[in-house]
């Protein structure tokens, strides 16, 4: 099974990146603009990290050393803390690595919870603010990771008033907040999902397209995938890229169960030009016949190929 994004935060040590960006890819408000390199994020590291026997970032000069020469030259970290921004921008400056993005968690059900939840990552923002980053990705926290108990009615409501209020607090700090599912946002009809983004106000919260994520929540189904594509293209500022074989996450980028080259066309299509962040990450059936140097390089190579529409 794949690993649990509560256990891959709390293995994290994070970190945060460098050079001042030159565009925005809110398209709404800046169609076309020049896009930016293709990124990494750190979850696909943890998971070769540690079939190799090894941890992401126990020494973060290291990890990031070897990101570096991956050729990959922007990396998108999880970050649960300001302080973790501090202590990795010095890095990701010596290795020329930018940081366009970061994952923040967040629990936004909750209301006795949301403010903390929502002061932390704005206290995360404030720390970002030199590195340059522009867009804030979170998935809220379900009821309990690994389980199937769905939020109710009124916990939406709560969660979607919450979403929005982050956003648009970000969004004065230049930041834009884009909305991330997994598996369980795409259960009950994806109610969860949809409520999200239908409850909130489109200047406050953006998409981050986790394709694999939404086509493995919806049954393994392309059909629904690019039907949120068709609904809410024009608010997706970043996708993460993963691809499967028989339903099952591959050790590179590559053909495979989703047709990313028709994603990219109809991205095109859209004017949209989002943020691009590699997410080839692992799980227990996965093909085991490299280490996570190669596969890096391999997924470059065959990202740039497949999006080159979206990085001219």
């Amino acid at each position: 099974m794949p690993l649990s994004r509560r256990r891959f935060l709390g293995s994290l040590l994070a970190g945060s990146g460098a050079a001042t960006l030159v565009g925005h890819p809110l398209t709404q408000a800046h169609p076309m603009v020049k896009s930016f390199p293709i990124a990494c994020n750190s979850y696909s590291w943890l998971t070769f990290y540690e079939r190799q026997g090894k941890t992401w970032m126990a020494n973060p000069d290291a990890s990031l050393a070897e990101l570096a020469q991956s050729g990959i030259t922007a990396y998108e970290p999880s970050i649960n803390a300001a302080e973790e921004v501090t202590r990795l921008i010095p890095l990701l400056r010596k290795y020329k690595l930018s940081m366009h993005s970061l994952y923040v968690n967040s629990t936004l059900h909750k209301a006795d919870e949301a403010q903390q939840s929502i002061d932390s990552v704005l206290a995360i923002a404030d720390a970002a603010k030199s590195a340059g980053t522009t867009i804030f990705v979170t998935n809220p926290s379900p009821i309990q990771w690994g389980s199937n108990d769905d939020k109710t009615d009124a916990q939406l409501t709560e969660q979607a008033k919450n979403l929005d209020r982050l956003g648009a607090e970000l969004r004065k700090r230049g930041i834009t907040l884009a909305y991330h599912t997994h598996a369980p946002e795409h259960r009950q009809g994806a109610r969860e999902f949809h409520h999200m983004l239908l409850a909130s106000d489109p200047k406050n919260v953006s998409l981050c397209l986790d394709a694999h994520w939404v086509y493995r929540g919806s049954g393994n189904s392309q059909v629904a995938l690019f039907d949120v594509v068709k609904l809410y293209g024009k608010r997706i500022v970043e996708l993460h890229i993963r691809q499967s074989k028989n339903g099952v996450w591959q050790e590179t980028f590559g053909s495979g169960d989703i047709d990313y080259q028709r994603l990219a066309a109809d991205l095109e299509t859209l004017n949209v030009r989002p943020n691009l962040v590699l997410e080839q990450c692992l799980e227990n059936e996965s093909p085991n016949t490299m280490q996570a140097l190669n596969a890096h390089k391999q997924d470059l190579i065959h990202a740039k190929a497949v999006f080159a529409g979206l990085l001219e």
